[in-house]
């Protein structure tokens, strides 16, 4: 009975061997005590030991006060703004002018929203922008990470002026190209002997071609950051990895998509993620190129507009402007919704993918 009961179980031992010992608990010290031990230090060290960790035991006491400051301030910022769309989005226009409600609202309305997706069409406007955002964004993506990886892993001449190009990409607004990119749209010429032929020009003015073009050249919305980004992953991949494939026969292109796609996944999914969130907040360049197509950030932009014509009958009823907010928000908030559910879902891989980006390779 007594080799029974001193027998181990193997289970027991096995949980008890994964699961770690919790340290041993550090005695607590009381301040006086801390600071007498403090002094008992400090006789022993020199002048300028003493100054030095004098220092530095003011700045362990202040940074963490500066720290919160700065992490409360960023919150403020950044939050506060959506927490105000969210709270007005939901409120009837009626508790806008009652000064007693700040955030929360007495009485909780989904009609705002329900005008807002009336009036911007939502539906249709949101299908037509996902098919010119999300073509354009992979368009973008593969353009842009075979220039990154010629510019990461290859020389050849004129390397650094094509780069200098690139970095010109970044630095230069979009406004100082626009019009001879619309004057190139509006007669478009290909291979510049299609009006030679017969007389006349293609208008492309109001098709999804306008951006699909220039997408498929690696000169969409931000490309010039995509191709630094790319070239960044590409160069912190190790060389022995190209050179493996080279060896068992493969060429450029088969060693870029069998070796280098797969091991800079995460930087693809953060630039597609980057291109779809610009193409879908961008109306600057929609609205010079587009007066027929429908899309998110054009239908926010004339938002005011499309109420008054809508829901407010050419203007006949009345309304101030402190209450036109809450269906001004209710429409920001529709928005930006599929952007926010994307990120949720995302974050992990698009924090890993800028972290390998930026600070790889350089």
């Amino acid at each position: 009975m007594a080799t029974a009961a001193n027998k181990s179980n193997p289970v027991l031992d096995w949980i008890k061997n994964r699961i770690p010992e919790k340290p041993p608990k550090e005695e607590k010290v009381s301040r006086k005590e801390k600071r007498e031990r403090f002094k008992k230090r400090l006789a022993t060290l020199t002048p300028a030991e003493q100054k030095y960790l004098r220092r530095k035991q003011i700045i362990d006491a202040v940074w963490p006060i500066v720290r919160g400051l700065l992490v409360f301030g960023l919150c403020f910022v950044i939050i506060y703004p959506l927490l105000y769309m969210i709270t007005t989005a939901f409120r009837p226009r009626s508790e806008m002018n009652d000064p007693t409600i700040i955030w929360i609202s007495h009485h909780l309305t989904t009609s705002n929203i329900k005008d807002a997706i009336k009036t911007m069409d939502f539906w249709n406007t949101l299908g037509n922008t996902l098919f010119i955002n999300i073509g354009c964004s992979i368009l973008q993506v593969i353009t842009c990470a075979l220039t990154g990886y010629g510019f990461g892993r290859f020389n050849f001449k004129g390397k650094s002026i094509f780069f200098f190009v690139v970095i010109l990409m970044i630095l230069m607004p979009s406004q100082i190209i626009l019009i001879p990119q619309y004057m190139f749209f509006r007669y478009f010429n290909p291979l510049w002997i299609y009006h030679a032929i017969t007389g006349n020009y293609i208008n492309l003015i109001n098709s999804p071609l306008t951006m699909y073009l220039p997408a498929l050249t690696a000169n969409g919305i931000r490309a010039g950051l995509f191709i630094f980004l790319f070239r960044q992953a590409f160069r912190g991949l190790p060389k022995e990895l190209e050179d493996a494939a080279y060896l068992d026969g493969c060429s450029p292109l088969k060693t870029f998509v069998s070796i280098m796609v797969p091991n800079a996944g995460s930087t693809f999914l953060t630039v597609f993620l980057l291109s779809v969130v610009w193409y879908w907040n961008d109306y600057y360049v929609s609205t010079s190129f587009f007066t027929n197509n429908s899309t998110i950030a054009l239908q926010l932009k004339n938002l005011d507009a499309s109420l008054t014509r809508i829901i407010f009958n050419n203007g006949n009823i009345k309304i101030n402007a402190r209450e036109l907010i809450v269906w001004m928000e209710a429409g920001c908030l529709i928005s930006i919704t599929p952007i926010l559910i994307m990120y949720i879902f995302l974050q992990k891989y698009f924090t890993e993918g800028i972290a390998r980006s930026g600070l790889t390779g350089m």
